[in-house]
């Protein structure tokens, strides 16, 4: 399975990752505060459709290393989102806007099936601006996804801020092609 996030639709990449299950497990990552905090931002999630989903990256909680200048505040304070839970399907399907550039918001929706002992996670982020957004939502979704494989299989988390930067490169020359 490629780990990279692939194009679908102009302004929407999707990830799968095969993850050790079961699948209650993959899905109390998802919606559980301190679980999802380890791999990607904590914070509360309400289980319901319209309910609230504010979530605070803070990287510092997730990796030791030292972040790139430009991310220093967001690793130090914290980066809160606000958002809102567009579909709740416990063990299934979780949905939620994102916030996007300026005041426009992106959607992104996690999928689990299970696969034997094993489950599929899908998540596709839609309705991002353009190509430079899409690439910097990529290279993030990937690092994150890659914490989220370690803490499941009960490996050391990899590196996060040593990997950013040169995810971003990567993704920025993916999708050099697309539209701007």
């Amino acid at each position: 399975m490629n780990e990279y996030g692939v194009v679908l639709e102009s302004g929407a990449v999707r990830f799968e990752r095969l993850l050790p299950g079961p699948v209650e497990r993959v899905w109390s990552y998802l919606v559980d505060s301190d679980k999802r905090g380890t791999w990607l931002a904590s914070g509360r999630i309400e289980p319901r459709v319209g309910g609230a989903a504010d979530l605070l990256f803070k990287h510092s909680e997730i990796t030791g290393e030292a972040p790139p200048e430009r991310y220093r505040e967001m690793n130090d304070n914290g980066w809160p989102s606000r958002g809102t839970v567009t579909r709740y399907e416990p063990m299934t399907a979780l949905a939620m806007t994102w916030p996007g550039e300026g005041e426009a918001s992106s959607e992104v929706t996690f999928e689990l099936v299970p696969e034997g002992e094993k489950v599929r996670l899908v998540v596709t982020h839609r309705k991002l601006a353009g190509k430079a957004e899409m690439a910097n939502v990529s290279s993030g979704w990937h690092a994150h996804l890659g914490l989220l494989e370690d803490r499941l299989a009960g490996n050391p988390p990899r590196g996060f801020w040593s990997r950013i930067e040169r995810l971003e490169a990567e993704y920025a020359e993916r999708f050099a092609d697309l539209p701007a």
